[in-house]
């Protein structure tokens, strides 16, 4: 008898792929705009989407949701919570992504919850990672990349697959860049060689800064 092997992760990635387009088309029935967030741990992804959501909010009259993975714990989901922000935890127990089945799972509770038609936009804010979550699309619009200063320039060297993947791609906490040495004219070289065509935007989301240049462009891709 021949021998039979199974390939776990092609299988795995393929089912994603038809849960993404289902997703997809699903968040293109509702007009729901949804962004995957992508970063390390302590990036600022939590207090970046806080932000841009304040500003969607108050100067577009849209409506966030936001669907919080974390290995494990809620702490972001009830800082949502506290914001105004309908928002689903999902604990992966250990898994380094976030996936298909887990994201229709929470859109389910979205829209058992306010309303999938309700939500002008989903932020999925993955798990901090800057590998894995590159291989697994979750139906988005949208995928950002923020990389925060502390964090060093040579992140793009040592991790471009995340880089070259995202359609927008942040430097969060400028204001702190004169404590570090952070080689600016360094890191956009780099960029410029990875993913030229993605948009850059330098903000701190802490304290405001380059936040309205992101939140104009982002609102100008869902034609407000």
């Amino acid at each position: 008898m021949a021998e039979k092997t199974i390939e776990i992760g092609s299988s795995i990635l393929s089912r994603n792929e038809r849960l993404a387009a289902e997703l997809r088309e699903r968040f293109a029935r509702t007009g729901t705009y949804v962004i995957n967030v992508l970063s390390s741990p302590g990036s600022g992804k939590s207090s970046t989407i806080l932000a841009t959501n304040e500003l969607l909010r108050d100067r577009f009259g849209l409506r966030c949701a936001v669907i919080e993975g974390d290995i494990a714990s809620d702490v972001d989901a009830v800082k949502m919570k506290q914001a105004g922000m309908p928002a689903i935890q999902i604990n992966t127990g250990g898994l380094c992504h976030l996936e298909g089945n887990m994201i229709s799972q929470a859109i389910d509770a979205l829209d058992a919850g306010v309303g999938l038609d309700a939500i002008d936009v989903i932020f999925i804010e993955n798990v901090g990672n800057l590998v894995c979550p590159v291989d697994f699309d979750l139906g988005e619009n949208l995928a950002v990349m923020i990389l925060s200063v502390p964090e060093g320039d040579d992140k793009p060297l040592k991790y471009p697959g995340i880089f070259q993947h995202a359609g927008a791609l942040l430097l969060n906490k400028i204001d702190v860049a004169p404590a570090f040495d952070f080689d600016m004219a360094g890191y956009a070289r780099v960029l410029d060689d990875l993913n030229p065509a993605a948009p850059r935007f330098s903000i701190s989301a802490a304290r405001g800064t380059g936040m309205d240049e992101w939140v104009t462009w982002l609102a100008a891709q869902m034609g407000k």
